[in-house]
């Protein structure tokens, strides 16, 4: 069928924030969908509220919308643009419940709006759970026992159909399976009914009868309008049923289905399709094997691109979102043609000759209290992929691509010493780590048998697994390195051993081993990603590493010759940059610096250079195919990053846009680049020096450089052991921050009052990062936190890119503070100064590119503002891609063109842009996902993501933000209030004009008797052990719109825990500052002022005047 010709516009939903259970890969398949309908001459209209994306960049669709993903806010969208269509299935399950919305209240009928990729009726079937229980049986697929509630009475009368324990509760219109869990008991059960109902928009749960130990696969499956289907990628999860399948290890192909049971599930999977009616497009199929019998049970659907289409994606090279984006527009499969092959229609199902192997990445250490337990309820916030000729050599590569310290599967440290039942335990404990306990148990002479009885992991895997121990006990214990043959070296590495594992395990280092196996001929070769197992040629240059025994002929005299490598990498002409990827997302380390190796790409790409992409995250738009012109899907390691320099002898590597990953290898890279051998591949690093970054992360080398320049910083120091951390917070003076040197993310960044919580810390914090002194800086108390980032080229000119002023005050991480552009606060005094020292301090550490400076205002006792400079970081930063929206300049592409170079004036940016409108960047945080974690705020960073607002007032912009982020502010109902003493002052005027806004008060004894000092009218109300009625039996009953709270102090926070806790329970917006509450009550006079919210393209607040 030809495209169709009566649509013209089209409008595509993202997926908003970056939450858990909803990631990057629909950034990925959002931009996949722009390009592809604008490449068929549509024009696509987006909203998306997360800044951070490559989809909301202004030159991705043809009128971008970074708004909140509200019915309200769409339909205003309609309203404005008028499209013809809207394609709902690319943006998660946030697009796709929009639509409905849409459709139900009648808005897209109203506008003549048709919903594209799946319709109506086709969405309410796949996610409805009673409706799609009745489908299922209408064609004879069976589903597990269960029963469909609405109600606590109806799951308690489901619960007693099903009889026994455990069962699975599911939420009907979720992502990530938010709000389900497993219930092992009538208590548990009530619990998890009572937040499943709760947590879906249409208060419907299924509960199910456990199907725990049974096995899990996922089929990703196509349909177009001839009813062409194809199964693009079977997907099998290493983990038994009971651990959402965003939390297991997953292997693709599937590794243990008989042909038999393969066929069924293929049967059954286009079946399914068709019967839920799912048009064209992708969906994502999950079901269950009993592995005693082999009975099958479909599990759910996801009528739309799923999480695990970005991963089938990447595993098998067919783009299933732009295919998906190009159906929906009325091709049918036989008519696209498979971009990889340039031969091949898109109706040849993807074959594939390797394995790859998904491994989950989580932050359970920044959630204290919350068990690091594996359910139903997706908890993982980011994951790496590995690819690899056998699922050994897959399995240990993505294992040390998840940049958690493994170098493989163990084998490159001493073992736990585990008693046998704690072995017991958390071999049957589905958690993170179970994964090396299986190998521990192993060790210590358990049996497979054994560990599949208490794991319930398939025995081909363990078999698998085993083979690796034993390898590494045959080959490698007892062993020097010299004693290492080729024959031995070739066999580990096929078996994805580390040169890492096999220096530890003969006592040696990492570059003697690679010289070593050099030495004996043992190079690793490159293989295409080419959807079709090497039948036809691959036109696009997507690799992985493996090793391979050489081909050897026989001569026409009898003796054989040695054919040189069969390497797949193409030899190229001209300019060559090397960009290294961020890897797997973690908190501290997202999409944002993704964003910013794309904007690499896509700038050397313009200036004639040849760009190589190397990443180990299947989520994201770097590892796209065609974002840059080479890609490697390898871990982030020095030994796999050296295999693709010298395959590929780039001119220039970059290492400042992919966070610590790639900075964490600057200096090994360095060395090895002025060894021998790295001068033979003719590579430097690109941008600012590796020293130069070191000179500015190490503690004692900066403060040298401060003191040169007379920048003022806290009083701080360095200290090894809890004497010298007492001494230097004496010096000091409490209260201070306390957080290992070189971290992410303030990973264990803590503010303490006190020499007792000190000494706590310290015992805690040198398990961290033994290798490192502990940083102890005086901690500025309502000081405001300033963010800058800035430019630099080689002529030593500066230019400051944006200058943000945050929100909370310093000592809440800049990752999860909101924060403003322009500065709405600061006087002209401090941010003269704030500009002098950012162009001092780029000039001083020598940046060629950009850096980030961070910067303290806090107001003396004379009223007024003294800076202080907190840190540099000569690199991109979390704020570049929310900067660049803001102002109209794609700051990591110009600074790449630097890079390259350019200068300033070359790239067109001489002076500080000034943004049009008030922009709010808002931080999202997870902890609807982890049940006991404490909601306050602090100098850890915990959010996953970010939304932005923007709006000619500072008021309505943070308004926008908060409604993006989850977060709506009332705009009349009743406020809590309380505060610590030393922050009862400054509440007054807040309240003040809560009450001027028309809201009750209500709040503790001591906060109530400050507000009645004062005036006020408030009403007391008791804390939870003052007795009944208290604020928690408040907050329940939907009786408080507002909480404002400010504990401070380790105590404070514990005490009030349960009160936040209740408030994001009900979903009661939570303020745990005084500066947030601020800003919330300007942000709710502008709402109450406001008939209706602004909305602006991007296009529109960056025109160019004619």
């Amino acid at each position: 069928m030809p495209r169709r010709t009566d649509l013209r516009r089209i409008l595509l939903l993202g997926s908003g924030p970056i939450v858990i259970g909803q990631a990057c890969e629909f950034d990925y398949s959002g931009t996949q969908a722009c390009k592809a309908l604008r490449a068929e001459g549509f024009a696509v209209i987006l909203v998306n509220s997360n800044p951070a994306s490559i989809m909301t960049d202004p030159d991705m669709a043809d009128r971008t919308y970074i708004e909140p993903l509200t019915t309200d806010v769409v339909t205003r969208v309609i309203e404005q643009e008028r499209p013809d269509a809207l394609l709902p299935t690319m943006g998660g399950q946030t697009a796709l419940n929009l639509a409905v919305s849409l459709a139900e209240n009648g808005t897209l009928e109203r506008f003549g709006v048709e919903l594209i990729g799946a319709d109506l009726q086709a969405i309410q079937k796949a996610e409805d759970r009673l409706l799609f229980k009745q489908a299922m049986e209408r064609i004879g697929v069976k589903v597990c026992p269960s029963g469909i509630a609405s109600s606590m009475e109806e799951a308690e009368a489901v619960g007693t159909s099903i009889g026994g324990y455990p069962r699975i509760i599911r939420p009907a219109f979720t992502l990530g399976g938010s709000g389900g869990g497993i219930a092992y008991n009538p208590e548990e059960f009530a619990a998890i009914c009572k937040g499943g109902l709760e947590a879906s928009p249409v208060s419907q749960i299924l509960v199910e009868q456990s199907l725990l130990g049974w096995k899990e696969f996922e089929l990703e499956v196509m349909r177009d309008l001839a009813d062409n289907v194809v199964i693009v990628c079977s997907i099998e999860n290493l983990d038994p049923m009971g651990v959402h399948t965003g939390d297991s290890i997953t292997v693709a192909p599937a590794q243990t289905l008989t042909d038999r049971e393969y066929q069924r599930l293929r049967d059954q999977s286009i079946a399914i399709i068709r019967e839920i009616g799912v048009a064209t497009g992708g969906s994502n199929i999950q079901f269950a094997i009993n592995p005693k019998n082999g009975d099958v049970v479909v599990i759910e659907m996801n009528p739309r691109v799923s999480r695990s289409s970005a991963l089938a994606s990447k595993a098998t090279g067919f783009p299933i979102a732009k295919i998906a984006a190009r159906l929906a527009v009325g091709y049918t499969l036989d008519e696209i043609l498979n971009d990889i092959t340039g031969q091949t229609p898109a109706c040849f199902e993807p074959t594939i000759d390797y394995v790859v192997t998904k491994i989950p990445r989580f932050a359970f250490e920044k959630f204290q209290g919350s068990p690091a337990v594996l359910t139903t309820s997706m908890k993982s916030v980011g994951e790496a992929m590995a690819i690899g000729r056998c699922f050994e050599e897959s399995f240990q590569k993505a294992l040390r691509s998840l940049e958690t310290g493994l170098s493989g599967w163990g084998g490159d440290r001493r073992e736990p010493d585990l008693s046998d039942g704690e072995m017991e335990r958390l071999l049957r404990t589905p958690s993170p780590g179970r994964i090396l306990t299986v190998r521990t148990a192993m060790i210590r002479g358990y049996s497979d048998s054994d560990i599949h009885r208490l794991s319930s992991i398939d025995s081909w895997f363990l078999a698998k697994m085993r083979r690796i121990v034993e390898a590494e006990t045959t080959l490698l214990h007892d062993r020097t390195l010299s004693e290492l043959s080729a024959e031995t070296l070739l066999e580990l590495k096929q078996l994805g051993f580390s040169d890492r594992q096999i220096a530890w395990s003969t006592g040696s280092d990492e570059m003697s081993v690679r010289r070593h196996r050099i030495t004996n001929g043992i190079r690793s070769v490159f293989k295409t990603v080419d959807t079709c197992a090497a039948e036809f040629a691959s036109s696009t240059p997507y690799h992985y590493s493996t090793y391979e025994r050489p081909l050897q002929t026989i001569n026409a005299d009898g003796s054989l010759s040695t054919q040189s490598d069969a390497t797949e990498v193409s030899p190229s002409d001209g300019r060559k940059m090397l960009i290294l990827g961020g890897g797997p997302n973690r908190i501290g380390q997202g999409i944002e610096f993704d964003y910013c190796c794309c904007h690499a790409s896509f700038a050397g790409q313009e200036r004639g250079i040849t760009t190589v992409m190397v990443n180990s995250n299947p989520e994201t738009v770097s590892t796209d195919y065609d974002t840059s012109d080479s890609l490697y899907f390898e871990p982030l390691t020095l030994e796999d990053v050296l295999n693709v320099i010298e395959a590929e002898q780039p001119d220039g590597v970059v290492v400042q846009f992919g966070g610590q990953t790639p900075l964490k290898l600057a200096i090994p890279l360095l060395r090895w680049l002025e060894s021998p051998e790295g001068k033979a591949s003719g590579t430097t690093i690109w941008g600012t020096s590796p020293e130069s970054i070191d000179r500015a992360e190490d503690r004692e080398q900066f403060e040298a450089i401060l003191r040169t320049l007379n920048i003022r910083q806290p009083r701080n120091g360095l200290a090894r052991s809890e004497a010298e951390a007492r001494s230097v917070a004496s010096r000091v003076s409490y209260p201070v921050v306390v957080r290992p040197s070189y971290v992410l993310g303030g990973r264990a960044m803590e503010v303490v009052f006190d020499e007792a919580e000190l000494n706590r810390y310290m015992r805690e914090a040198v398990q961290v990062e033994p290798d490192h002194p502990v940083l102890i800086d005086q901690y500025l108390e309502n000081a405001v936190e300033v963010d800058v980032d800035a430019l630099c080229d080689h002529n030593g000119d500066v230019v400051i890119g944006g200058l943000m002023e945050h929100i909370e005050p310093a000592g809440i991480h800049s990752g999860d503070s909101a924060c403003c552009l322009p500065a709405v606060s600061l006087g002209e005094t401090a941010l003269d100064t704030i500009r002098t020292w950012s162009r001092e301090l780029a000039l001083a550490l020598n940046v060629r590119g950009l850096i980030n400076l961070q910067f303290a205002v806090q107001r003396d006792s004379d009223g007024a503002e003294v800076v202080y400079i907190i840190e540099a970081n000569p690199r991109a930063s979390r704020t570049v891609p929310f900067v660049a929206k803001a102002t109209g300049k794609p700051l990591a592409r110009l600074a790449t063109r630097l890079m390259a170079g350019e200068t300033l004036h070359d790239v067109g940016l001489t002076v500080e842009p000034h943004p049009p409108l008030q922009s709010i960047k808002e931080a999202v945080l997870p902890f609807r996902r982890f049940p006991g974690a404490d909601t306050v705020l602090g100098p850890e960073m915990r959010s996953t993501g970010e939304v932005m607002g923007c709006a000619t007032s500072f008021g309505m912009a943070f308004a926008k933000a908060e409604l993006a982020a989850g977060e709506a502010l009332p705009t009349a109902g009743t406020v809590f209030l309380s505060t610590h003493d030393r922050d009862k002052p400054d509440l007054i005027p807040v309240a003040a004009r809560l009450i001027e806004l028309g809201f009750d008060l209500i709040a503790t004894f001591g906060t109530a008797h400050a507000l009645e000092q004062a005036g006020l009218s408030v009403q007391t109300v008791l804390k939870v052990n003052e007795g009944r009625p208290n604020i928690e039996d408040l907050i329940r009953s939907n009786r408080v719109q507002l909480v404002i709270n400010t504990p401070i102090g380790r105590q404070a926070a514990h005490d009030d825990k349960y009160l936040r806790r209740a408030a994001l329970d009900y979903a009661v917006p939570a303020v745990t500052t005084l500066a947030g509450a601020r800003a919330a009550v300007e942000a709710i006079a502008s709402l109450q002022e406001a008939s209706a919210l602004s909305i602006h393209a991007l296009q529109d607040i960056h025109a160019v005047p004619t």
